[in-house]
C-alpha cells in the first residue's frame, strides 16, 4: 500500500486533527455487552454484528474516547465491510456512565489489556487482533512488550502513539496544541466531579479547577488513583517507548512527525524497535488524522485493514 500523502485541500497538522471530529462517519449498528471485573467494577463492551468464524478485530480507544469516537466508527465501519467481528472495549467511565470505584483507567493499563484480551479470547476461537489509538496505543504496545509471545494475538496496529508521556505533556503546553489540552482537560474535570458525587473523593475537589495542565492533572489525580508516586513516576513507567523492543508478534505503528499532541524527538528510532515492530512514519498526518482523498476516507483505515489481513492467523 502507498505510503500516506495529506491532500491539497487539507495539509495542515490542525486541519488533519479536526476534520475528523466534525465529519464523522455513520454509527456503525453496536450491541452493547457489561462485563464485571475481577475486582467488582465493569466495563462496556461494544459489538458489531457477529460474523461466524471471522477473525476478530478489538479496538481499544484513546483519552476520553469511545466507541462513537470518530476513528472507532470508520475502523469499525471498515471492519464491518470486510466482514470481519468487531468490538470496542470501554475503559473505565468511557461509556457513558461513571465506573463504581475511585480508579479509572490510564495510559499504562497494560493489566486491564491483559484482562480484556484473554476473556475475549477464551470466547472466541477465531484469530483475535488488535489495534490501538493514542492513549488505547500505548497501553496495547505496553501490554504486547511486557508479554512477548504470550498474548492471544496473532498482529496489532497502534496509531499515534504518545510514545514518552512527558515529551507528550510538554507539547502540549505550546502553541495552538493548547487548545488540544483545554478540551480534553474539560471533560476531565468534568468525568471526575460526576463520578465522585456518588461516592467519597480521595482527591481535592477544590484543586480540579486549578489543573490546567496535563502534568498538574496527571500528578494530583492519575497518578493518585492508580498507585502511582507522582507524574513522573506514572509517565516513567506507563511510557510505551521502553517496551517496543521486546514486541515479539507482528505489529505496525502508523504515525505522523506533524503529530500536534507530541514532539518528534519522541519518536522511537530505529534501534529500539524489535525486528516484529514496523514503524511506518509520515510527514503528515496530524493527530489520529490520516483524512485520505475524500472527506469521509481515511487512509489510516484501508492501512489497518491491509495489514491486519495479511496476519489473520
Amino acid at each position: 500500500m502507498k505510503p500516506y500523502r495529506a491532500p491539497r485541500w487539507l495539509p495542515n497538522r490542525h486541519a488533519q486533527t479536526l476534520w475528523p471530529l466534525a465529519a464523522k462517519t455513520p454509527l456503525p449498528p453496536y450491541r452493547r455487552e457489561r462485563w464485571v471485573t475481577p475486582d467488582g467494577d465493569f466495563i462496556d463492551l461494544d459489538w458489531l454484528p457477529d460474523r461466524a468464524d471471522a477473525p476478530l478485530l478489538v479496538l481499544f480507544h484513546g483519552l476520553e474516547g469511545s466507541s462513537r469516537s470518530h476513528y472507532a466508527r470508520s475502523i469499525m465501519g471498515a471492519t464491518l465491510a470486510q466482514g470481519w467481528n468487531g468490538v470496542v472495549p470501554h475503559f473505565r467511565g468511557c461509556s457513558g456512565e461513571p465506573n463504581r470505584y475511585a480508579r479509572a483507567y490510564h495510559s499504562g493499563d497494560s493489566a486491564e489489556i491483559d484482562w480484556i484480551l484473554a476473556r475475549l479470547a477464551a470466547r472466541h476461537p477465531a484469530p483475535v487482533v488488535a489495534a490501538g489509538i493514542s492513549l488505547g496505543g500505548n497501553a496495547l504496545l505496553k501490554y504486547l512488550g511486557e508479554r512477548g509471545t504470550d498474548t492471544p494475538l496473532t498482529t496489532a496496529v497502534a496509531v499515534s502513539v504518545p510514545f514518552r508521556l512527558d515529551r507528550a505533556a510538554d507539547r502540549m503546553e505550546r502553541g495552538i496544541s493548547r487548545l488540544y489540552q483545554w478540551h480534553l482537560l474539560r471533560h476531565l474535570r468534568a468525568h471526575t466531579r460526576a463520578k465522585f458525587r456518588h461516592m467519597p473523593s480521595p482527591i481535592d475537589l477544590s484543586r480540579l479547577d486549578a489543573m490546567t495542565t496535563f502534568r498538574r492533572f496527571d500528578d494530583a489525580v492519575t497518578a493518585r488513583l492508580h498507585g502511582f508516586a507522582g507524574v513522573d513516576d506514572y509517565y516513567t513507567r506507563s511510557s510505551s517507548r521502553q517496551f517496543l523492543k521486546a514486541i515479539r508478534i507482528p505489529t505496525l505503528i502508523l504515525h505522523a512527525e506533524d503529530d500536534p499532541f507530541m514532539t518528534p524527538d519522541a519518536i522511537p528510532a530505529a534501534n529500539e524497535l524489535s525486528p516484529d515492530v514496523t514503524l511506518e512514519l509520515s510527514k503528515h498526518g496530524g493527530h489520529v488524522g490520516f483524512v485520505g482523498a475524500g472527506p469521509n476516507r481515511y487512509w489510516a483505515d484501508a492501512r489497518i485493514a491491509a495489514h491486519l489481513a495479511h496476519y489473520p492467523g
